[in-house]
C-alpha cells in the first residue's frame, strides 16, 4: 500500500528537530524507518510530518567510559553496534542486536528506534530493562534520565512524550548477560524472548508475555529461585495464531531459565 501524503522535516540539529517536533502536534521521529514506514502503509499511523533524525551526528556513536560504562547514541544502527570495539565491553549487546531480522534491517534499523518503538515482540526492550540501561530524553526543558523500567509504558508507548527525542542509552558496566528467544523462523519476530544480567544480584526481565517487559528479581541466580520467581509473577500473556497464552507463559520460563543459565556460566 502506498504511503499518503505527509510534510517531510529535515533537522540539521537536535535542537532544530526538537524545534520541528514541537510545532506539530501530528509529526513523528523517523529513525531508521524499519517499523514506522510499515505502519505507515498499513495505515495504522497517519503522521502529519516526520522528522527525519538521519545525518544528526549528536545522536550517533559509541563511548567507552574509564569505568566500564556505554553510552550508545540513539540514531547508532544495529550494524554499527556489532562492528563497535567498545561495545564488545558489553558483549550480549552485539550478540543480541546480531539476531535482529536480516543484513538489511540491521544496516537501517537504530538502537533507538528499537527502543522507542516499543513492540512487546522486540529483542532490545528487554534486553535494556535487564541490563540496568538508562535513558536519556531530551526536550524544551532539557534532558531527563529515565530508567529503563520506568521507560516502556505500554504497547507502542514511552515515557518519550510529544515534542520529545531519546538521544542516548546509558549502559553500566557488566559482561554475565544472557538472552533466549523463540522466533518466527531464524529472522523473524519473537514469540517469546527472555533477558538475564547477574552483576551482583539477579535480573531477568520477559518479553512477549505484556505490553511491557515483566522484571523479575529472583532471590539467587538459581533454577528453582527463577521458576518461583517466574510463577509469582502470574503472567497473562496474550494469545494469537503464533501461541497460546498458556504456551507463551511455558515459553517464559523455559526462556527465563536458559537466559540465567548463560549469564551464570558467564559469571
Amino acid at each position: 500500500m502506498l504511503l499518503r501524503e505527509v510534510e517531510y522535516a529535515k533537522p540539521t540539529s537536535v535542537s532544530d528537530a526538537l524545534s520541528a517536533l514541537a510545532a506539530h502536534d501530528g509529526a513523528r521521529a523517523l529513525a531508521g524507518g524499519q517499523t514506522l514506514i510499515n505502519v505507515m502503509k498499513a495505515r495504522a499511523a497517519s503522521p502529519d510530518v516526520l522528522v527525519d533524525l538521519n545525518g544528526l551526528d549528536e545522536l550517533k556513536g559509541i563511548e567507552l567510559a574509564a569505568d566500564g560504562t556505554l553510552t550508545i547514541g540513539a540514531m547508532t544502527s544495529y550494524t554499527e553496534l556489532m562492528a563497535s570495539a567498545e561495545a564488545k565491553a558489553r558483549p550480549i549487546l552485539a550478540e543480541v542486536v546480531s539476531t535482529i531480522a536480516d543484513v538489511q534491517v540491521r544496516n537501517r534499523g537504530t538502537v533507538g528506534g528499537n527502543v522507542c518503538a516499543n513492540d512487546p515482540t522486540n529483542h532490545l526492550p528487554p534486553l535494556m530493562t535487564a541490563i540496568g540501561a538508562r535513558m536519556t530524553i531530551a526536550g524544551a526543558g532539557g534532558e531527563r534520565e529515565v530508567p529503563a523500567e520506568e521507560f516502556f509504558l505500554g504497547v507502542y508507548m514511552t515515557a518519550v512524550g510529544p515534542g520529545e527525542l531519546l538521544t542516548r542509552i546509558t549502559i553500566p558496566a557488566g559482561k554475565h548477560d544472557g538472552f533466549a528467544a523463540i522466533t518466527l523462523g531464524a529472522d523473524g519476530t519473537c514469540i517469546a524472548n527472555a533477558a538475564a544480567s547477574l552483576n551482583g544480584s539477579l535480573r531477568v526481565a520477559l518479553g512477549c508475555v505484556d505490553a511491557v517487559p515483566v522484571l523479575l528479581q529472583p532471590a539467587s541466580a538459581d533454577e528453582d529461585a527463577v521458576r518461583a520467581a517466574v510463577q509469582s509473577a502470574n503472567l497473562d500473556p496474550p494469545s494469537d495464531v503464533h501461541a497460546s497464552a498458556e504456551y507463551r507463559a511455558h515459553l517464559a520460563e523455559v526462556l527465563a531459565l536458559r537466559a540465567a543459565r548463560q549469564a551464570k556460566e558467564r559469571a
